[in-house]
C-alpha cells in the first residue's frame, strides 16, 4: 500500500477528553474518530487491525469446529422477557419501539437469539453437540462511556455458543474454547492471565475471564506467588487468617465520639489498629427489613459476594438513611450489632475478632471491648470481603498477589439457565425430552486493540506486536519525490517485499523525512526500512526494529530476505 493513496491523518496532540494512553494514541494515529459519546468511526488503519484480530479469532474458532453465523443486532422484547432478562439487565439495554409500537432492543449479547434459533431446528441428540459463533457489533448503553474503545457503547465482539446433551460434553467444549482463547491471545502477542470469575448477569455455574495485564486495568487480578491459582477480585475466596477466636480480655465500654464516624477516625482517636474495628453496612433485606453486614475496618466489602446472600434483596441495595434511623435509633456512622434485633451477617475475619470496636447505636458514641456471644448474639458468617495482598491463597499454596487487568475475553458454563427458561430441548435415545446444556464464550475484538496498546507503547507512540500491526514493514524514503535514485530503489524494494508476501506500507508522501519517521513510530509498525542516497551509495539501506529500537545497515540485495526471515519468525 502506498501512503499517498491511503487515509493517514496523524496529530501531535490528542483531544483533552482522552484519558488512557491507548485512547490518546489511537486518536493521534487516526485509527478511530469520535462520533458521539462512546461511539467511534473506525478509520482504515484501525479497521485493518480489527480485521487482523478477526482473522486469528476465526482461524481458532474454526479449528475447534465452531460454525460461523450472523444474528440480528435488533432483537424483539419477547425473547428477553421469556428469559427473564428484559427488566433484570437494567438500563444498559437500549430499548426501542417500531412503528407498530412493538418493543425491541439493540443487542448487547445474543443468548436469547441463539437459544430461540437452536430450539427451532435441533430436535435430536444425534444433532448435538453443536457450537456456533459470530463476529458482530454490540451496543451497551454504558452510564459513563470512557477510555475510548476500552469502555465504549458500540463495539465489535466475537460471541460463541455451544449446545450439549450433558455436562461432560459441555466441559469438553468449554476446555476447547479455553485453549482456543489462549491460542488467540498468544498469537496476538498479549501478556494475559486466565482467571476464575463470577458469572454475573450472564448466569451459569462456572466461568473464566481472560485478563490482559496492564496498570490501567479496571479489574483486579488475584494470583498466587507459588501456584497457578488465579481469580478476579469478585470471585477470589478469602481464607480466615487464624483458626479460632481469642479469649475476650476487655469488657464493654461506651466512649464519646462526637465527630468521629468512620473506623479510621475512631481508631486514630484511640490509638489502636484499624483492624480492631468493625465497619457496619446496612442493606435492604428480602423481607424489606434492614440486614446488617459487618467487615473489619481495614477491609472492603465485596459486593458480588454480598449480592449472593439469600437474605438480601436483589439487586443489592443499601438501606436508606430513614430506614437506618428507624432500625438503629441513630444516624449512620454510629451503628453496630449491640442491641440490634435484625439479621446480622459478618465476614469470616469479623467472626474471629474479640474485644472489637463498633458503633453504639447512639449518636456520638462507639463501643470498645465488644464480643460475640457476650454483648450480642453469635452472627451468621459468610465470606464478604475483598482479598488483600499477602492473604493466604484458597489452594493453600503461597500468598495472594494483586495486579490490574483488562478483561478481553470471558467463557461461561451456562448449564440450563436459558434452555430451561426458553425450553431449548432435544429428544434423547429413549425419545424423552431433555434440556440442553449450554455454554457461551465472548471476546471483545475492538477492546483488544486498546488493551494491546496499554501493554505496548513508549514515548514515541505504539509498539505493536507483528500480528496486530497495521503493516508489518514500512519503507521510509528520504526525498522520494526529488531523488530518482531513491525512487527507483524504493519502488523496486516495495515490489519485491510484496511479492515475498510481506504486508508493506510505502510512505511516499511528499513530507519531510523527520515527519515520516515520527509517523512510523506513532503507528507502531514493527520494521522500518529507511532508504536514502547516502546509504544507497554504499549499496545498503537502514533497517530499524520498532520494539528494540536497534538499527542496522543491510546490503540492498539482502534486505528482502532478511525482512522475510524477521517477519516469518514473528508470525505465529
Amino acid at each position: 500500500m502506498r501512503a499517498s493513496k491511503y487515509y493517514i491523518v496523524t496529530t501531535k496532540e490528542a483531544p483533552s477528553e482522552a484519558e488512557l494512553i491507548s485512547h490518546k494514541l489511537m486518536l493521534r494515529a487516526g485509527m478511530i474518530k469520535r462520533l458521539s459519546s462512546g461511539i467511534y468511526t473506525w478509520m482504515p488503519l484501525g479497521l485493518k487491525i480489527v480485521r487482523k484480530v478477526e482473522r486469528i479469532v476465526r482461524e481458532e474458532m474454526n479449528a475447534i469446529g465452531a460454525l460461523e453465523i450472523l444474528m440480528p443486532a435488533v432483537q424483539p422484547a419477547e425473547i428477553w422477557q421469556e428469559s427473564g432478562r428484559w427488566e433484570f439487565y437494567g438500563k444498559e439495554l437500549l430499548r426501542m419501539k417500531d412503528r407498530h409500537e412493538r418493543e425491541f432492543c439493540l443487542g448487547p449479547t445474543h443468548e436469547e437469539v441463539v437459544a430461540d434459533t437452536i430450539r427451532k431446528d435441533i430436535k435430536s441428540y444425534k444433532q448435538l453437540p453443536l457450537s456456533v459463533y459470530q463476529i458482530q457489533t454490540k451496543f451497551r448503553d454504558e452510564v459513563r462511556p470512557r477510555f475510548g474503545v476500552m469502555r465504549s457503547r458500540e463495539f465489535v465482539m466475537k460471541d460463541a455458543y455451544s449446545f450439549h446433551t450433558d455436562f461432560d460434553s459441555l466441559l469438553t467444549t468449554y476446555n476447547d474454547m479455553y485453549q482456543a482463547y489462549c491460542n488467540i491471545f498468544n498469537r496476538l502477542g498479549l501478556k494475559f492471565r486466565p482467571v476464575a470469575a463470577d458469572t454475573g448477569s450472564i448466569g451459569g455455574t462456572g466461568s473464566h475471564e481472560f485478563q490482559v495485564l496492564a496498570d490501567c486495568g479496571e479489574d483486579v487480578v488475584v494470583y498466587s506467588d507459588e501456584s497457578d491459582y488465579a481469580a478476579n477480585l469478585e470471585l477470589a475466596e478469602c481464607l480466615p487468617s487464624r483458626s479460632a477466636r481469642p479469649q475476650a480480655q476487655s469488657s464493654l465500654t461506651k466512649i464519646a465520639t462526637p465527630t468521629q464516624k468512620t473506623c479510621e477516625e475512631v481508631t486514630e482517636m484511640l490509638g489502636v489498629a484499624l483492624s480492631s474495628s468493625v465497619k457496619s453496612l446496612v442493606f435492604e433485606g428480602v423481607d424489606d427489613q434492614p440486614v446488617l453486614l459487618l467487615i473489619r475496618g481495614n477491609d472492603s466489602l465485596n459486593e458480588v459476594k454480598a449480592g449472593k446472600l439469600a437474605q438480601l434483596k436483589q439487586p443489592l441495595t443499601f438501606a436508606s438513611h430513614a430506614a437506618i434511623s428507624d432500625a438503629f435509633n441513630c444516624q449512620p456512622g454510629f451503628i453496630g450489632p449491640v442491641g440490634f434485633n435484625g439479621a446480622v451477617i459478618v465476614d469470616k475475619e469479623v467472626a474471629l475478632l474479640a474485644d472489637f470496636i463498633c458503633g453504639a447505636n447512639q449518636d456520638g458514641y462507639h463501643l470498645t471491648g465488644v464480643n460475640f456471644g457476650v454483648d450480642c448474639a453469635e452472627p451468621l458468617v459468610a465470606d464478604l470481603r475483598n482479598v488483600q495482598d499477602g492473604d493466604l491463597t484458597p489452594d493453600g499454596k503461597g500468598t495472594i498477589k494483586l495486579c490490574r487487568g483488562i478483561e478481553v475475553g470471558h467463557v461461561f458454563q451456562l448449564r440450563t439457565k436459558y434452555s430451561e427458561a426458553m425450553n431449548v430441548s432435544y429428544l434423547d435415545q429413549n425419545g424423552k425430552s431433555q434440556l440442553m446444556e449450554m455454554g457461551c464464550y465472548g471476546i471483545g475484538v475492538t477492546r483488544i486493540l486498546g488493551a494491546c496498546i496499554e501493554q505496548n507503547y513508549d514515548e514515541r507512540g505504539i509498539v505493536f506486536p507483528l500480528n496486530m500491526a497495521p503493516f508489518e514493514v514500512v519503507i521510509t524514503p528520504a526525498n522520494y519525490a526529488k531523488s530518482e535514485i531513491v525512487r527507483l530503489e524504493v519502488d523496486s524494494l516495495y515490489t519485491h517485499l510484496r511479492a515475498a508476501g510481506i504486508d508493506v506500507l510505502l510512505d511516499d508522501r511528499n513530507e519531510r523525512i523527520g515527519s515520516l519517521l515520527a509517523d512510523s513510530e506513532l503507528l507502531g509498525i514493527p520494521h522500518r526500512v529507511v532508504v536514502g542516497e547516502k546509504t544507497l551509495a554504499e549499496g545498503k539501506v537502514e533497517v530499524y526494529n520498532r520494539k528494540t529500537r536497534e538499527t542496522q545497515l543491510v546490503e540492498l540485495d539482502l534486505v528482502v530476505a532478511k525482512l522475510k526471515t524477521l517477519v516469518e519468525h514473528e508470525r505465529n
